[in-house]
């Protein structure tokens, strides 16, 4: 089977599957790439194909690559709190301990880092402190979407894996498959905005697919104008937690973004966001996305759902 679950990139696979055929495992790895390039996809197949015990690793069919992928090998463990807005050191340090345990089915012991240019100076020098003398089967997968982010001496110890962007034939036959129903328009659309990965142009693609009722009535009521409807969809909202009230903030900031774009020529595979751009000025649409920027940094900061709501509803009055 081998690399071929990631789309491109065909030189960075053909030099990991070489690699890996004459024995030469890195003890760190440092995937790199934008959202949606493919990072996590790598790190799962690359900590398959080190575990693999079938031929042509990753097989993707025998019991430890399932597990892998599954995300349920004991050798295959997560460094990460998705809670924290940093990845807290305590962490790092625990990994730091456990990796001097011996594995507990394979031949190697293998640390994700999902989000490694979020760990502090703390987290990066617990770190290197393992990085410098690790045990023999110990590897460490770090992605990033920002590798200056992590210290010279971090980066210095890895074999650096940059994703390259897709393709626009390759691209277009993936997204037509995994959207059979999307207009040839909207993909050509979602292409021209991934900057050619394939994870950004399917987050476009999906932005039109059942989307909440808010979002269309922000959407809606911002386009006509219409103040009593942005009222009426805002109102209800005041009552909802943060966990719910911040992803569909960011949702209409996305398709504001979008509808900013139209009006620079750049086209929008979501109806709505073409809607918002024909109906609203660039000026208006960059306040609102304004707007939406300091509601999102008010929830987060702990200002109660409440009051972000009622201040979006004078923020964005027409």
């Amino acid at each position: 089977m081998g690399f071929e679950g990631l789309l491109g990139n065909e030189r960075l696979k053909e030099n990991l599957s070489r690699s890996l055929k004459n024995g030469h495992i890195s003890h760190f790895y440092l995937i790199s790439g934008p959202e949606g390039s493919g990072r996590h996809t790598l790190a799962r197949l690359l900590a398959a194909a080190i575990l693999c015990r079938g031929r042509n690793a990753p097989c993707l069919s025998c019991g430890v690559c399932r597990k892998v992928m599954d995300g349920n090998h004991p050798d295959f463990i997560t460094v990460d709190d998705p809670e924290k807005k940093t990845v807290p050191v305590e962490l790092i340090r625990q990994a730091r301990a456990d990796i001097y345990i011996q594995p507990n089915e394979s031949d190697h012991k293998i640390y994700l880092f999902p989000r490694a240019q979020d760990m502090g100076l703390p987290g990066q020098n617990a770190l290197l402190k393992v990085l410098e003398e690790p045990p023999a089967y110990g590897v460490f997968l770090l992605i990033t979407d920002n590798p200056q982010r992590l210290l010279p001496t971090v980066r210095s110890r890895c074999t650096e894996l940059t994703l390259n962007p897709l393709p626009e034939a390759v691209l277009r036959q993936a997204l037509e498959k995994q959207f059979p129903g999307a207009s040839r328009e909207d993909v050509s659309a979602a292409i021209a905005r991934s900057g050619g990965f394939l994870g950004q142009a399917g987050k476009l693609l999906s932005e039109g697919d059942a989307l909440p009722p808010q979002t269309e009535g922000f959407a809606e009521s911002f386009a006509s104008g219409d103040t009593l409807r942005l009222l009426q969809t805002l109102v209800p909202m005041e009552k909802w937690k943060r966990d719910q009230l911040i992803p569909v903030l960011n949702q209409w900031r996305g398709l504001l973004e979008s509808g900013l774009a139209c009006r620079a020529g750049i086209p929008a595979p979501s109806p709505l966001a073409r809607r918002l751009g024909a109906c609203r000025s660039s000026r208006e649409l960059s306040e609102a996305i304004r707007s939406l920027n300091k509601a999102v940094e008010y929830a987060q900061g702990n200002v109660s759902p409440a009051a972000v709501c009622g201040w979006l509803e004078w923020a964005l009055r027409i």
